[in-house]
């Protein structure tokens, strides 16, 4: 299984494309669609290098869902999920409760705690919740 186009649509509808390096919320330098690997201060990208360079970031996050998940999932749970790990990162992911969950086939608990991981630096940011409940409206539909 693969990403779908509605799984790229969810991210990029939430990490803009940016051609020129920021800092997120985060505090972390960001390129294009959420790109954070070795970008620094005064980067410059296009949008079609933004979208190879997110393809290629979508790996890790799809390489995480074959290494970690025990049980089917739909396309529309691999989507949430993709954009998910994409965003919170594999490590992360790997030692998560809604990993846990999801392994032991309690899909509608593992759905619950996508709304769990809504916080910048402790503190809940409105950006994160309302991906995360698109991720997790997406996981259940």
């Amino acid at each position: 299984m693969k990403i779908s186009d509605k799984g790229i649509d969810l991210i990029c509808g939430f990490e803009d494309f940016r051609a020129k390096a920021y800092k997120c919320q985060a505090g972390v330098w960001t390129i294009g669609y959420g790109h954070t690997k070795g970008v620094k201060p005064g980067d410059h990208i296009t949008m079609e290098g933004a979208v190879l360079l997110l393809k290629q970031d979508l790996k890790d996050a799809q390489a995480a869902i074959e290494a970690y998940i025990k049980v089917p999932l739909s396309q529309n749970q691999y989507d949430a999920l993709s954009s998910f790990i994409f965003n919170l990162g594999v490590n992360n992911f790997k030692d998560s409760t809604l990993l846990k969950k999801l392994n032991v086939r309690n899909y509608r608990r593992a759905s619950k705690e996508f709304l769990q991981w809504n916080k910048v630096k402790g503190e809940i940011s409105e950006d994160l919740t309302k991906r995360r409940e698109a991720e997790r409206k997406l996981f259940v539909s």
